[in-house]
């Protein structure tokens, strides 16, 4: 909201229960900032994303993402703390609802506290195995290129922004790897990737699908703690890849973090003829904190 030359970003986390979670900023009323105003803001919300809510003659809002260094197509947490935020301001109901973004308009699903978002079928490009790229992979998060292998092999995952997916053993595996941030940037700037979204099916929660860790520094992010633009792509690779036969997928991010940040994202597949045709993917965003930023 424009008041007097300020904006009021409603930081919005990603949550797993009532705690952790991956903080948002979330304007709204953002129609007359100009794209630089859009920039300064999320460079002093200093979070991983701030969404800008503006109108739309085409969908219910029109969402735009800002990183602290650049804009984005999408982001999935940041949608989701924006729609919960509307729901609790009473701006929108339950229901489908939808976004209108710089890469086209995508349905919102609004089930009490609970906001699910759309992504598209997705797309793999597999990492070959004894390929440079491979050994390069494995460096750049300190491990061994047998070990990228040791329980599926890698592979880029497009639902609507390009991740890359490593599985590996066990938590204890995830929680080892030492990111190489620079390696990560070039490597995700070659298959132009959001970034890399690395896992295990070990979770804290049973019932659960897979624990990970998402780095993207290609975007100013050295880690973040919750990620539904990438567990849509795990989702998709876990059934199709690796033969979980749920189609209601839950992914724990941020729990391997320093400090913990735990958040859980929920996705739903649809499956048409065994090929996933398209998925919903959130959570549930609180309100922590308003903050003003002059412009």
């Amino acid at each position: 909201m424009e008041v007097n030359g300020a904006v009021f970003i409603h930081n919005m986390p990603l949550t797993d229960g009532k705690t952790g979670g991956n903080p948002a900023g979330v304007v709204i009323d953002a129609d007359e900032l100009t794209v630089s105003q859009k920039l300064h803001v999320a460079q002093q919300a200093a979070l991983s994303e701030t969404a800008f809510v503006s109108k739309s003659n085409v969908a219910t809002i029109k969402l735009e993402f800002f990183t602290p260094t650049r804009q984005i197509a999408h982001c999935g947490h940041a949608t989701i703390a924006t729609f919960s935020l509307l729901r609790q301001l009473g701006r929108v109901s339950n229901g489908w609802s939808s976004k209108e973004t710089i890469d086209g308009c995508r349905d919102i699903a609004i089930d009490g506290n609970t906001v699910l978002m759309e992504q598209r079928s997705p797309t793999y490009r597999t990492i070959e195995k004894g390929s440079q790229l491979a050994a390069k992979i494995a460096q750049s998060m300190g491990i061994s290129t047998g070990q990228i292998y040791s329980t599926a092999s890698p592979a880029v995952v497009n639902t609507g922004n390009s991740f890359l997916m490593v599985a590996l053993p066990d938590e204890r595996s995830v929680a080892a790897i030492r990111p190489d941030q620079r390696s990560i940037e070039s490597i995700s700037d070659e298959l132009d990737l959001i970034g890399y979204y690395v896992f295990s099916t070990t979770t804290k929660v049973p019932g659960r699908h897979a624990g990970a860790r998402m780095f993207a520094p290609r975007f100013g992010i050295a880690e973040e703690s919750g990620t539904g633009t990438a567990a849509g792509p795990l989702a998709c690779f876990l059934y199709e890849r690796m033969g979980v036969g749920d189609t209601e997928i839950a992914i724990e991010q941020g729990r391997l973090m320093q400090p913990p940040s735990p958040s859980v994202i929920q996705v739903a597949l649809d499956v048409d003829s065994s090929r996933i045709s398209r998925l919903m993917a959130g959570g549930t965003g609180v309100v922590m904190r308003s903050i003003t930023v002059e412009i």
